[in-house]
């Protein structure tokens, strides 16, 4: 049996659906990402499945049991991490960790030893008589998971877990999430970091305006849409599709402009001095662009094809929409 089910989810304020029947699921012991502009619904989402909001129509299980007909059996099973979440002032790592056991019903010995084990596991040890408002950003997010873990959930759902960590942090924090996962718990994820989630996730949602775009493995979605590519390619003069990175060795100011002169080249995104772009024609064409880019005065030090990522998926299969 799957042990999350999202099962025809929708959910409306007034006139406006924010949730518009949605369907996915993944099992116990994965990773799943939910992925989608700000305003796609996604939190609203995340409320449902962690029993804080109703859906207006549909339903979400976790192990066979209903988010809306056993909530209470459900919140027993889950951790749920918010985009954000309050710190008590005045209180040390240890007194909030023992906090939220009380909360959870943990007694005398049994709580001590629950808030021990989370406190190592997350790599708090150190810090148990730090106030948390002391806390850098990397440590109170571990410690906000510390709190999701306190009572052993079998589900986890965490929205931008991730936002505003360094590298070091974030890191760090996907590997104690590899290691959840390895325990066999559900992850449910958030982010707006996608290079990230594809080197973490087993699978992904993608939602736009309320509505699910596409749902599976990553690897599932990568062939699918490549195939449509290529399908569309077929049907048209250019018969390969590649999706180019190039570097430019400085910032050019009419690079936009050039790019978007160059038939080949379609879904172009500029930053700054990296360029990416999906390219039509075979090699020799792809070098006669390289040619006209550099005649055109672009400084190119890169010019190279690679492999479809997430991110290219997400702007291939949204538009940009909000509600």
């Amino acid at each position: 049996m799957t042990f999350v089910t999202v099962d025809r989810l929708t959910r409306s304020f007034g006139t406006v659906q924010a949730v518009r029947d949605i369907s996915f699921r993944f099992d116990a012991g994965e990773i799943y990402g939910f992925i989608g502009p700000n305003g796609a619904g996604k939190s609203t989402t995340m409320r449902i499945l962690a029993t804080l909001d109703l859906p207006s129509s549909g339903d979400c299980t976790v192990g066979g049991l209903s988010t809306v007909d056993d909530a209470d059996q459900v919140r027993r099973m889950i951790g749920y991490m918010p985009d954000s979440y309050g710190a008590y002032p005045n209180m040390t790592v240890w007194e909030y960790l023992d906090f939220f056991a009380r909360a959870y019903g943990l007694r005398s010995m049994a709580r001590t030893r629950a808030v021990g084990d989370v406190m190592d596991f997350c790599q708090l040890g150190g810090l148990r008589e730090k106030n948390i408002t002391t806390l850098s950003k990397g440590m109170k997010q571990r410690l906000c998971l510390g709190r999701c873990l306190i009572h052993d959930p079998k589900l986890l759902i965490l929205d931008e877990p991730s936002a505003g960590l360094d590298p070091r942090a974030r890191i760090e924090f996907r590997e104690l999430l590899r290691l959840l996962a390895k325990q066999g718990k559900a992850i449910f994820i958030s982010s707006h970091i996608l290079a990230e989630l594809e080197e973490l996730c087993d699978g992904v949602a993608i939602v736009e305006q309320g509505t699910l775009v596409r749902s599976g493995r990553v690897g599932e979605i990568k062939a699918s849409v490549e195939a449509a590519l290529e399908h569309r390619a077929n049907a048209e003069p250019q018969k390969h599709v590649t999706v180019l990175e190039i570097r430019l060795a400085a910032p050019h100011a009419d690079a936009a402009r050039i790019l978007a002169e160059q038939p080949e080249l379609s879904e172009v995104s500029v930053e700054n001095t990296l360029i990416t772009a999906r390219c039509g024609g075979n090699s020799a064409a792809q070098a006669a662009l390289l040619k006209r880019l550099i005649d055109a005065g672009l400084p190119v030090c890169r010019f190279a094809g690679r492999e479809q990522n997430l991110e290219d998926l997400f702007m291939h299969l949204t538009e940009g929409k909000v509600q």
